[in-house]
Order: C-alpha cells, then sequence, then structure tokens
C-alpha cells in the first residue's frame, strides 16, 4: 500500500493502542511522513522522549538510571536508532507506572 493512500488516524488510534497511551505528536509525525516533509518521526523515538521527560530527568540522569549511555539514549530519541525491543517494554512499564523510575535509582 502507498504511504498516500494510509489513513493518519487509524494508523494513529493502532499505534496508540499497542503503546498503551496517547501520543501526542504521532499524528503530525504521520502526516509529515505522508507528505514527505520534514524527519519521520516514529513511535519509539516519541516514547523514548516522552518517558524521559516525564520522569524530570535530564538525558545523562535518565540514561544512567536505564543503564544505557547517554549517547545512546540522544540517539534513540533524535531517530537516529531505534531502541531494541527489551528497552521499549521497560519504557512502556515507565510510561505506565513512572513511580517505576525512581525504584531503578536504588537498584
Amino acid at each position: 500500500m502507498s504511504i498516500k493512500k494510509i489513513n493518519i488516524e487509524d494508523v494513529a488510534k493502532a499505534i496508540e493502542a499497542d503503546a498503551g497511551e496517547s501520543l501526542p505528536d504521532l499524528r503530525q509525525a504521520l502526516n509529515e511522513a505522508k507528505s514527505g516533509i520534514g524527519r519521520a518521526t516514529t513511535p519509539e523515538q516519541i516514547l523514548v522522549r516522552q518517558v524521559r521527560q516525564r520522569s524530570g530527568l535530564t538525558q545523562s540522569a535518565f540514561a544512567e538510571r536505564i543503564a544505557t549511555p547517554v549517547a545512546t539514549l540522544r540517539d534513540w530519541e533524535q531517530g537516529r536508532f531505534q531502541p531494541p525491543g527489551g528497552v521499549v517494554c521497560l519504557l512502556r512499564l515507565l510510561a505506565k507506572h513512572p513511580d517505576l523510575t525512581q525504584e531503578l535509582a536504588t537498584t
């Protein structure tokens, strides 16, 4: 199927259902991808950024908290690389249970 024929709202709803939460920047990213302008933003990229920002931690502090090099976290947030599946699962848990971020500091 051509990207031009994709229904943005249907795709966004499916991605949000999979993520288990609303992703505010998703529709804009999908519209940009559909129209061929700008850099595409992935759901994983949005998830990484949202979870970190909600934690109130800097990139350095959050990267340390999840035992990841800060350069890797930046690459995920900027869409240069996708986080591995295990990290995506961790981020989904942290999105639904933000208090777990603090528990990671004690381990």
